[in-house]
C-alpha cells in the first residue's frame, strides 16, 4: 500500500513542476509578444523580462538535471527550445513594437538632434541584476 501513495504522491509533484515550468513558460511568451497582454489586447515585447524568465527556467533545468522523470525533462527542454527561438525571432524583430509594457512607446525619431546621450531610465531598483545571455546574434 505505501508504494501506491508513493506513486500517486510522485505523478501530483511531477504535474506540479510541469505547471510551474508552464507558468514560467507563458510569461516568457507574454513578454515576447507571443500572448496578447490581458490589459491591452496587444502583443507587447520585453526582452529583458521575456530573457529573465528563460533564464530561471535554464536555472531549473541545470539543478534538476538527474532528477527528472524522462516526461518532465522533455517539457522543460522543449519549453526552452521554442522560447530560445522565439527569443531570437523577438530579438531580430523591427523596433515598431513597444519596449515595455509599463512605459509608453519612445518616438520614432528625435525632432531635433540634441548634444547629450539618451538617459537611461532611473526607476531600475538598484538591487535588480543584469542579465547578460545572448540566446543568439
Amino acid at each position: 500500500m505505501a508504494e501506491v501513495q508513493t506513486t500517486t504522491h510522485s505523478g501530483e509533484i511531477a504535474q506540479r513542476f510541469i505547471e510551474l515550468v508552464m507558468m514560467q513558460a507563458q510569461q516568457a511568451a507574454l513578454f515576447l509578444g507571443r500572448i496578447p497582454n490581458p490589459e491591452t489586447g496587444k502583443g507587447e515585447v520585453n526582452l529583458e523580462y521575456a530573457r529573465m524568465f528563460i533564464d530561471q527556467l535554464e536555472m531549473l533545468q541545470d539543478k534538476t538535471r538527474g532528477n527528472l522523470s524522462a516526461e518532465e525533462s522533455q517539457v522543460l527542454g522543449g519549453v526552452l527550445s521554442d522560447l530560445r527561438l522565439a527569443f531570437v525571432q523577438a530579438s531580430n524583430a523591427p523596433a515598431s513594437t513597444p519596449a515595455t509594457s509599463a512605459q509608453p512607446p519612445a518616438p520614432a525619431a528625435p525632432q531635433a538632434p540634441s548634444a547629450e546621450p539618451a538617459a537611461q531610465p532611473a526607476a531600475e531598483p538598484e538591487g535588480r541584476k543584469k542579465f547578460s545571455k545572448s540566446y543568439g546574434s
